[in-house]
């Protein structure tokens, strides 16, 4: 059959990660897979830390090998109350020993991943690639048509909305969100520095939102480099965009405390404005919402990317081969499947990124002594450790052990 008619079980819209990754697991299950998108393998001044499951999920898929040359571990994630407030505490530091780990993940350049996925898809039997942008998708009982930019149509039984958080499938879908936004912008850029990072990331609470450094590879004549991501006030935002690289760095360097010794650019910068978004349903009318086109916060914690494949794996197991894909009862499951978890991961880095944002004494009192009590009850500690990498109860097929020790 020709691609300007292709017919395909499943239509995975968007080439970001989690587009890819719904791709290969899908394809690998035995569906077959039309993936629509354009890649970007531009340079970005983005990365991407990937926890243990998600870890797990690649190397399933097998991916993994290509993957370890670009990765930086993360042993360490250590958090500096650099707020100034009343009850500021000590610098508290979780080790992915205390819960039985090697480390908690790896941090990659995006424009990175994205090429080694790309690869992984033109070799993978089951997926045809789809290069261009979709316009218009409708479904109707038996399946759903999606139109490109180029006029050409496809048709499948189940749309995967990977589209991010514009997605034209949720909207064509009929799925609502709830919005809002942060007076917040984040600034993105590669950093070397003196100082080796011995695979600690590091995240300054500040009163306009963290300022996280987080481990790169080195590469010939910068063999200590880190990403980072900083939150801040708009007009903070401007005025930083506005300097040239040894004016910002100067305040980098002061804002990281000179940390990792002194940092210089390295490559394009990135701002971002902040907001958040989480869709009041995640499946219906043969379309499921995975990714940024299902719920999207602000980056602290490294929890985007991690719960955008968790909704990959989930909707992997959510279908069953000889079941209509996109039917009542495959929705329902997945559905199910995502309620809690993306609710809480929405909820509980709202709750924590306008504590910072929040000048009131008993806001900070709470904060201060939420940390105090992480870093000295262990019991504690390794609780929310274990969330923060791994949700509770049974993880997915795609992110299970196999073969492989030392794993949660």
């Amino acid at each position: 059959m020709s691609e300007a008619n292709l017919t395909s079980d499943i239509i995975v819209v968007g080439t970001g990660a989690a587009g890819f990754a719904s791709a290969l697991g899908l394809a690998q299950s035995g569906w077959r897979v039309a993936l629509v998108g354009r890649p970007d393998l531009r340079p970005t001044a983005r990365t991407v830390a990937l926890f243990d499951r998600s870890l797990r999920l690649f190397e399933n898929l097998g991916v993994i090998d290509s993957l370890r040359p670009d990765f930086a571990a993360l042993e360490t994630m250590r958090i500096v109350d650099d707020t100034g407030s009343l009850f500021r505490t000590p610098p508290v530091e979780f080790r992915a020993g205390e819960i039985g780990l090697d480390v908690f993940g790896e941090n990659i350049e995006n424009h990175l991943l994205l090429a080694h996925l790309l690869h992984a898809a033109r070799n993978t039997p089951g997926i045809t690639l789809v290069e261009g942008e979709a316009t218009h998708a409708i479904s109707d009982e038996t399946g759903a048509d999606v139109l490109l930019d180029d006029g050409r149509r496809l048709r499948g039984k189940l749309l995967v909305a990977a589209d991010g958080r514009k997605s034209l499938l949720r909207k064509a879908a009929g799925i609502a969100t709830r919005e809002w936004s942060y007076p917040q912008v984040a600034l993105t850029a590669l950093l070397s520095h003196d100082r080796p990072h011995r695979e600690v990331s590091t995240e300054f609470h500040t009163r306009q939102g963290p300022f996280t450094l987080v481990p790169l590879p080195g590469k010939p004549g910068a063999p200590h480099r880190s990403s980072l991501v900083w939150m801040m006030d708009p007009r903070e935002a401007r005025r930083r965009q506005a300097m040239d690289d040894p004016h910002l760095a100067r305040e980098m360097n002061e804002q990281s405390h000179f940390l990792l010794g002194r940092l210089e650019l390295e490559g394009p910068r990135g701002a971002f404005p902040m907001s958040g978004l989480v869709a009041e349903t995640f499946a219906a009318r043969r379309t499921v919402l995975v990714g940024d086109a299902a719920h999207g916060f602000p980056p602290i914690g490294a929890q985007g990317l991690n719960l955008g494949l968790r909704d990959v794996a989930h909707l992997v197991d959510s279908l069953t081969l000889g079941e209509d894909p996109g039917g009542a009862d495959a929705l329902a499951r997945y559905q199910a499947s995502r309620v809690s978890d993306v609710r809480s991961r929405v909820a509980g880095v709202d709750m924590l990124n306008r504590s910072l944002l929040s000048g009131f004494l008993p806001v900070d009192a709470l904060r201060g002594f939420g940390l105090m009590a992480i870093a000295n009850i262990k019991p504690l500690r390794k609780m929310i450790m274990r969330e923060g990498v791994a949700p509770r109860g049974t993880p997915p097929r795609l992110m299970r052990v196999q073969n492989t020790a030392n794993r949660l």
